[in-house]
C-alpha cells in the first residue's frame, strides 16, 4: 500500500527506491564494529568488497584501499558528470558502527530485519541508512546511463567512528590524489526533519542541514607525585590531585558563544514557531527544551563541552602510585579553540599535564551557494510544506578530514521522520532503526539532489 505524510509529494517508484530497504538491510548484516582497537574492529573490508561488488554490477570501475592498517577497506567509484570543467561533488559515507550488546535490543542488531515499517539494526541511521541510499542511486545512474550535471564520486570509508584515523584522515594524508578536483562534499547527519509547531496551530517540517561542527579532541590528563606506602601520611598525592583537576573540568560550565550556523537555526526556528531564544538568558537550555529532544544536539552547540570519559591510576590497594591518568572528550565551537585551551588549563592547574591523544578542528560553511539551493530545491519537490535551515552538529564527522583538503562540505542525508520518533536517542542507542517511508523519501530527494548540483 502507498502511503504519504500529510503534505508531501505521493510516493513515486524508481529502481533505487525499490532496492534501497534491501541494501540497508544486507549492510547493516555486515557486523562492522569498531571497538577503536586494530585487533578487535572487524568486517570493513568485507563490507567494503560487497559495496565495490555492487558497484562493479551496476558497471563501474572502483578503487579499493585499505588505509595504512589490514582490513580497514575503503571503496571509491567515479561516475563521469556532463560538464569536465566544473569541480566534482563528493558523496561520502562510513561502513564502520559503534559496537551493539545483542542481549539488550528487541532485535539482535546486525540483523537488518525490516518489521513494524521499519529497518532494525546497527547502523541504520549512523550511517548504513546513507549508505544504502547513495549506493542505489548510484547503482540506478550507472545501468541507466544517467549523466549527472558534473562528476560525482561515491566514497565508501573506514574508522569514521575513532575519529577517521585509519579512514578519511590516513586517506586526506596518503591519498590526496583520490580527492583530486572534488570542490564540495555531502555526508551524514544532516538533511533529516523536524516537526515544530506553528502559532496557527498547523506544523511545519523543517530540514536540518548540517553546516558547521565542533571541534572533536580527546584529551589525556596526567597528575605526578611520589609514590609511597598507602598506610602513611600523604600531602602530595596523584590520585587526588587528578581528581581535584578532573571534577572542577567535568562540572564547569564553558560560556555561550553564538556561531552563524546556530544563530541561523534558531532564528528560523523562532520565525516558525513564535518561541523566542535569548543566548544572554539563564534559561537558555529551557527555552531550548521546547524543541523536544533536538534540544540534546542544539542545546550541545551553544557552547563548549569537556566531559571526563576514563579515570586509570595505581595497581595495588596499598601503593600510592606515582602517576595518575584521565581522558576527557573535549567538543569545542568554532573560533574557540585558543581560549578553550586557556580556560582548561586554568581549571586543572599548573600540578596537572595535558595532552592531545587526537585532537580534529572544528568546521563551519556558509548556508548558501549552489549546492545549498539544489538541497532546499530537492526537498521542496518532495515535501512542499518542507524548510531547509542550516545547524551545527555537536559530534564529528569525516568532513573534517575533507575540509583539510580544502573541499566544502555539508551534511545532508535527507530522511522524513515520524514527529513523535526520538531521532536523536537512536544515534549509538539499543534498538537502532531507520524507517521504511523515511529511506524511500530520501532516496527521492538525492536523486532529485544530485541530478541538479
Amino acid at each position: 500500500m502507498s502511503t504519504t505524510v500529510e503534505g508531501s509529494i505521493p510516493n513515486s517508484s524508481s529502481r533505487a527506491v525499490d532496492e534501497v530497504v534491501d541494501l540497508v538491510s544486507a549492510l547493516i548484516r555486515f557486523d562492522t564494529s569498531n571497538t577503536g582497537d586494530l585487533a578487535t574492529t572487524k568486517g570493513e573490508r568485507e563490507c567494503a568488497q560487497w559495496v565495490a561488488d555492487q558497484l562493479h554490477q551496476a558497471g563501474y570501475t572502483t578503487e579499493y584501499v585499505e588505509s595504512g592498517a589490514p582490513g580497514r577497506g575503503n571503496v571509491f567509484a567515479r561516475l563521469k558528470g556532463a560538464d569536465s570543467s566544473r569541480g566534482a561533488l563528493m558523496m561520502h559515507g562510513h561502513l564502520d558502527v559503534v559496537p551493539a550488546e545483542a542481549a539488550d535490543w528487541s532485535v539482535h542488531p546486525f540483523s537488518g530485519a525490516v518489521r513494524d515499517g521499519y529497518v532494525w539494526g546497527r547502523g541504520a541511521i549512523d550511517m548504513k541508512d546513507m549508505v544504502g541510499m547513495m549506493l542505489a542511486i548510484a547503482r540506478q545512474f550507472k545501468i541507466e546511463g544517467t549523466v549527472p550535471p558534473r562528476d560525482i564520486v561515491f566514497a565508501f570509508l573506514a574508522d569514521e567512528e575513532n575519529g577517521g584515523k585509519w579512514g578519511s584522515q590516513w586517506l586526506a594524508d596518503n591519498r590526496p590524489d583520490l580527492f583530486e578536483g572534488i570542490t564540495e562534499a555531502v555526508g551524514e547527519v544532516g538533511g533529516f526533519s523536524l516537526t515544530v509547531p506553528r502559532p496557527d496551530g498547523t506544523e511545519r517540517r523543517l530540514y536540518l542541514v548540517e553546516t558547521a561542527e565542533k571541534g572533536l579532541g580527546w584529551m589525556r590528563l596526567r597528575a605526578k607525585a611520589r609514590a609511597g606506602h598507602g598506610s602513611f601520611l600523604h600531602e602530595d598525592n596523584a590520585v587526588t590531585i587528578l581528581a581535584d583537576a578532573v571534577a572542577r573540568l567535568g562540572k564547569h560550565t564553558f560560556p555561550v558563544v553564538m556561531s552563524d550556523s546556530v544563530t541561523e537555526f534558531l532564528a528560523a526556528v523562532a520565525e516558525e514557531t513564535g518561541l523566542e531564544f535569548d543566548p544572554a538568558s539563564p534559561d537558555i537550555e529551557g527555552q531550548l527544551a521546547k524543541l523536544g529532544t533536538i534540544s540534546r544536539i542544539i542545546g550541545a552547540t551553544l557552547r563548549d563541552t569537556a566531559n571526563p570519559t576514563m579515570l586509570h591510576a595505581g595497581y595495588k590497594a596499598n601503593v600510592i602510585p606515582q602517576t595518575a591518568e584521565a581522558v576527557v572528550d573535549c567538543r569545542v565551537v568554532p573560533g574557540r579553540q585558543a581560549a578553550f585551551e586557556r580556560e582548561v588549563d586554568e581549571l586543572i592547574g599548573p600540578d596537572v599535564e595535558r595532552e592531545w591523544i587526537t585532537k580534529l578542528d572544528s568546521y563551519e560553511t556558509t548556508f548558501d551557494g549552489h549546492l545549498v539551493d539544489a538541497m532546499n530545491d530537492a526537498i521542496l519537490a518532495h515535501d512542499p510544506q518542507g524548510r531547509t535551515v542550516p545547524y551545527m552538529l555537536s559530534g564529528g564527522t569525516d568532513a573534517k578530514a575533507f575540509a583539510r583538503l580544502g573541499i566544502r562540505c555539508f551534511g545532508f542525508a535527507p530522511l522524513q521522520l515520524p514527529p513523535e520518533l526520538d531521532f536523536t536517542a537512536l544515534f549509538h542507542g539499543v534498538d537502532e532503526r531507520v524507517p521504511v517511508q523515511a529511506l524511500e523519501f530520501g532516496t527521492r530527494v538525492l536523486e532529485h539532489f544530485l541530478l541538479n548540483s
